[in-house]
C-alpha cells in the first residue's frame, strides 16, 4: 500500500530520512504555496507536513477528503486548527521534546553572557573603546539558580547548571522531595526560591495562572543584585516591573529571548545597560530543526503503517459504541481531576480511580485520561489533553491506577477519584444524575450533592451551633452571594465540613476572615 505525503513547508532532508526510509511513502515536497494552491492539492493525501508557515485552515481540511495525520514539525499547534481536525478523525502531531536542548543551551549561554557581561564589553571594544573596568563580571560557581518550573527544558537547566558547580533550587508544583533529591538539587515554594537565588531563570507555559508572575511583589523579595533570564515565554515576566528593578539597582541584569509583545515594539528594556536580549532564539539551532522533523517524520511513518503515535495533541479516534457510552462522563471525570487539584494540599505522587456500575464493563482509558487532564491543566496549560496526559504524569512520576466494580453503591454509575500527595490523601466520587447533570456525591467520606462547576468553597470546621450563620453573614458582609450550600459531619460535635457555591470569585480578603474565624479548620476556594 502506498501513502501519499505533502510537505508543504521548506523541511531539510535530514529532517525526512525516516519518511524515504520507509517503505510505501510516496512525498511530494511544494512549499510556497498560497493559500487556494494548497486546497486545490491537498485532496488525495494521506499526510501533510508544516512548519509555522502553512495554515491548516477549517477550509483546508474540509477540503482534505483522504488526510489521516498532521504533522507539526515544531512545538506548538496554533496554525491548526485543531477543533475540525478532531471533528474529522484527523491526528495531529507535533514534537515537543525537539528544541529541549537547544532551549537548555541558549538558557546557560545567556546566564553566562549576563554573569560576564560578554555583549556589553563586545559593544565598547567594537567602538573602540578598551575599558576592562567597566565590565567585571560575576562567577557562576557557588552561586545559586533559582529555577521556576522544572519540565523539560528546566530540568535540562538544572543539570548544567550543576555542572557549573552551581547550587541549584527550583520550583514546581509537581517536583516532589523524592525527585529533588534524585536530581541533586533543592526545592521549595515559588517564594522561598525568590529568596534564594543569586540567579533565577522561568521555565514554565504562559497560563492565565502564570502571567506576570515574576512582578512587583516577587521583585521585592528576591535579593539585592539578583540576575534574572527568561528563555520560556514573554508575559512570565512583568516588563515594567523588571524596568523599574533594574533601574533600582535591585536587579543587576537580565537576559531576555522572549518578549510580552514579538516582534519588539517597546524597546525601553534595551535602553539599559544591563539588559542582554537575543530575538526569540531558544530553539533556532540546525539540530533543534533537524530533531523537530525527525520527531514527527517517525510518528507520521508510525501512525500510518500500525495506528501508533507517541506526540498526538487531539483525540485518537473511539468505536462509535464505547464513545456513545462513555462521552456523557467525559466532562465529569475533567471537573474531578480539577476540584481534587485546587483541593488536595501538596504535589500528588499517586492518582486512584475507581469505575463503579455499568462503567465497570466499557473501556475507561479515556475517561482516565480526561480526568489527568483536569488535574494537570491547573499547573501545565492548555497543551494538556486528553491523549497526552497521561505521559505527562508519567514525566512527573504520578502513579495512575484504574479500578472497576461492578457495585455502585445505589448509582448506576459513579467515578471516584482519590488523590495522593507527600502531605494527604483526599477523594471526590461523581456521578450523571438523569435529567439533572453532573454532581459531586462524595468528598472525602462526607456524602454531598454539588454541582461541580462555577466558584466553590470548600470548608473544614468543627461541629457548633452557629458556624454556618457566622458563615453566611461574614460572607454577606463581603458581597459574596451563597448561591448553594451543603453540610456534614463525622459526628456530633466533632468535624464537619460545608461545600458552597458562591456567585463570584471571593477575594483573599475574605477568606482570610473566614479563616479567623475560631471553628474554622480550613478554607478552599476552587474554580471549576
Amino acid at each position: 500500500m502506498t501513502f501519499h505525503i505533502l510537505i508543504s513547508d521548506p523541511l531539510s532532508e535530514d529532517g525526512i530520512y525516516p519518511l524515504r526510509q520507509a517503505e510505501g511513502m510516496n512525498i511530494v515536497m511544494e512549499t510556497n504555496l498560497t493559500p487556494e494552491q494548497l486546497e486545490n492539492r491537498i485532496d488525495g493525501f494521506d499526510a501533510l507536513l508544516v512548519r509555522s508557515q502553512t495554515q491548516v485552515t477549517r477550509g483546508l481540511i474540509e477540503r482534505a477528503s483522504n488526510l489521516k495525520i498532521i504533522g507539526r514539525a515544531g512545538v506548538g499547534v496554533d496554525n491548526i486548527d485543531l477543533e475540525a481536525a478532531t471533528e474529522k478523525g484527523i491526528i495531529v502531531v507535533n514534537a515537543p521534546d525537539g528544541n529541549t536542548n537547544s532551549a537548555a543551551e541558549h538558557t546557560i549561554a545567556m546566564m553566562m553572557s549576563l554573569a560576564r557581561k560578554i555583549p556589553q564589553a563586545f559593544h565598547a571594544l567594537r567602538n573602540q573603546n578598551w575599558d576592562r573596568k567597566s565590565y567585571v563580571g560575576v562567577e557562576l560557581k557557588n552561586k545559586t539558580l533559582g529555577v521556576v518550573g522544572l519540565g523539560r527544558i528546566g530540568a535540562e537547566v538544572a543539570v548544567r547548571a550543576k555542572g557549573q558547580r552551581m547550587n541549584v533550587i527550583a520550583y514546581d508544583p509537581f517536583l516532589t522531595a523524592e525527585k529533588a533529591e534524585k536530581m541533586g538539587i533543592g526545592y521549595g515554594t515559588i517564594e522561598e526560591v525568590l529568596k534564594a537565588a543569586d540567579f533565577i531563570t522561568v521555565h514554565t507555559p504562559l497560563l492565565k495562572e502564570t502571567h506576570h508572575l515574576i512582578d512587583k511583589q516577587a521583585f521585592e523579595i528576591m535579593k539585592d543584585g539578583v540576575q534574572i533570564i527568561n528563555c520560556a515565554r514573554g508575559g512570565i515576566i512583568d516588563e515594567n516591573a523588571l524596568y523599574e528593578a533594574v533601574k533600582s539597582k535591585k536587579v543587576a541584569g537580565a537576559a531576555l529571548d522572549v518578549f510580552e509583545q514579538e516582534p519588539m515594539i517597546d524597546f525601553r528594556l534595551l535602553e539599559l545597560p544591563e539588559i542582554v536580549a537575543t530575538p526569540h532564539l531558544g530553539a533556532s539551532t540546525v539540530e533543534a530543526q533537524e530533531s523537530v522533523a525527525v520527531d514527527v517524520s517517525m510518528d507520521v511513518v508510525s501512525f500510518l503503517t500500525t495506528g501508533t503515535v507517541r506526540n498526538s495533541v487531539n483525540l485518537p479516534s473511539v468505536p462509535k459504541e464505547i464513545m456513545a457510552k462513555i462521552e456523557p462522563y467525559f466532562d465529569l471525570a475533567e471537573r474531578l481531576g480539577a476540584f481534587l487539584t485546587d483541593l488536595a494540599e501538596g504535589t500528588a505522587t499517586e492518582v486512584n480511580v475507581k469505575y463503579s456500575g455499568d462503567l465497570a464493563n466499557v473501556e475507561v482509558g479515556p475517561l482516565t485520561r480526561n480526568m489527568l487532564k483536569g488535574l494537570l491543566k491547573r499547573h501545565l496549560g492548555k497543551h494538556v489533553n486528553d491523549v497526552n496526559a497521561m505521559y505527562l504524569a508519567n514525566q512527573k512520576d504520578i502513579v495512575v491506577n484504574e479500578q472497576k466494580s461492578t457495585e455502585a453503591k445505589g448509582f448506576t454509575n459513579l467515578i471516584t477519584v482519590e488523590v495522593k500527595t507527600a502531605k494527604e490523601t483526599r477523594k471526590a466520587a461523581g456521578t450523571l444524575l438523569n435529567g439533572q447533570g453532573a454532581r459531586i456525591v462524595k468528598v472525602d467520606d462526607y456524602l454531598v450533592d454539588v454541582v461541580p462547576a462555577g466558584h466553590l468553597l470548600f470548608i473544614r470546621h468543627n461541629d457548633r451551633p452557629g458556624v454556618i450563620g457566622r458563615v453566611g453573614t461574614l460572607l454577606g458582609q463581603e458581597d459574596v452571594n451563597i448561591a448553594t450550600m451543603q453540610v456534614g459531619r463525622s459526628n456530633v460535635g466533632g468535624d464537619a465540613i460545608m461545600m458552597l457555591t458562591i456567585d463570584k470569585h471571593a477575594d483573599s480578603s475574605s477568606l482570610e476572615q473566614l479563616k479567623e474565624l475560631s471553628e474554622i479548620q480550613n478554607v478552599t476556594q476552587i474554580d471549576l
